[in-house]
């Protein structure tokens, strides 16, 4: 294996993106793509350069093979996508809304392949990563995707790495609202760098400003946190600054999903090409305001020639 720069998991799913617009039991063209939080994210950061494995499980179907076959087009090292006879590959199906508004979406996942990801799955390769990227949707899933969170985090800490988590909380998911806020906190323990949205992060910590959510954070043993603010931009604090970053403004919004995705790729990827956390967060809000352009959840994440000088490192 190559030198490996990151390592990202959790599930991906194949997507259905309606063609027309209303209620998705009346559509009846659909567009077939793929969708998850954490492989965007990994999509994203390859496009800009990283090397970046995917530990994940698909089932032994024709989504299976269809995702597998999308991500290694994106460049991900899937070495490590276990192919699962028995459970099959989750799916959505997502609506098409015009003027930005928010899309539907339904999941089929429950049971799925990537449910059943385990520690089992870890490999001494894998740890070599040089970061590692979470959220909190594997934990969400079952309690052995929980484990694998825990673990991996645990592990990459230990051996000094660099750890991000985005909350990326899906209530959903969850049987109550106490587990899930005393689980993610728990993973968020052990990261790093840590990217809550201003809902998720009130909901988690109990504060409703931005300073003293990060607080929280810092308390626990994070290095630095920023704060997804929509069209306000992101607020960061880290132990020895903090601030405002304005948001790049947008003329027309085309789809909302992925736009904290996009956030995560601008903060990883500055951070690790060592930009300061300011203009780690700018990067971040650039992506964002490009991933929101655009229909689909990582068809607006760009390439590294895409970024603007100002987004580049010197």
């Amino acid at each position: 294996m190559s030198k490996l720069d990151i390592l990202s998991f959790g599930e991906t799913m194949a997507m259905f993106v309606a063609e027309q617009t209303g209620d998705l039991a009346q559509v009846a063209q659909f567009h077939k793509r793929i969708a998850g939080a954490d492989s965007n994210v990994a999509i994203g950061l390859s496009r800009l350069g990283f090397n970046v494995a995917w530990l994940s499980r698909v089932g032994n179907d024709s989504l299976g093979r269809f995702v597998l076959d999308s991500l290694k087009k994106e460049g991900l090292d899937c070495r490590h996508v276990a192919v699962d006879p028995l459970h099959p590959t989750g799916f959505q199906l997502k609506s098409r809304e015009d003027g930005g508004a928010d899309p539907q979406v339904e999941y089929f996942r429950k049971g799925s392949a990537a449910s059943h990801l385990s520690i089992e799955a870890i490999q001494p390769a894998l740890l070599q990563a040089r970061h590692l990227h979470a959220t909190g949707i594997p934990a969400a899933l079952s309690d052995a995707t929980r484990a694998l969170s825990r673990e991996l985090m645990m592990q990459m800490r230990k051996a000094g790495r660099s750890v991000s988590f985005d909350p990326n909380l899906r209530p959903s998911l969850w049987p109550d609202e106490q587990q899930m806020i005393r689980e993610i906190n728990a993973l968020a323990a052990l990261a790093d760098w840590v990217l809550p949205g201003l809902s998720e992060g009130r909901l988690l910590t109990g504060f409703d400003d931005p300073a003293d959510i990060a607080a929280f954070y810092l308390d626990q043993g994070a290095e630095a946190v920023a704060i997804k603010l929509g069209p306000d931009g992101a607020y960061y604090r880290t132990r020895m600054d903090q601030g405002f970053i304005a948001a790049v403004p947008v003329e027309t919004v085309v789809d909302t999903v992925g736009a904290g995705d996009g956030f995560a790729v601008g903060m990883v990827s500055a951070l690790l090409e060592n930009l300061s956390f300011p203009e780690a967060v700018q990067r971040g809000n650039w992506i964002g305001s490009r991933a929101v352009q655009s229909r689909g959840d990582m068809e607006g994440l760009p390439f590294r020639a895409d970024l603007p000088p100002a987004q580049k490192a010197s």
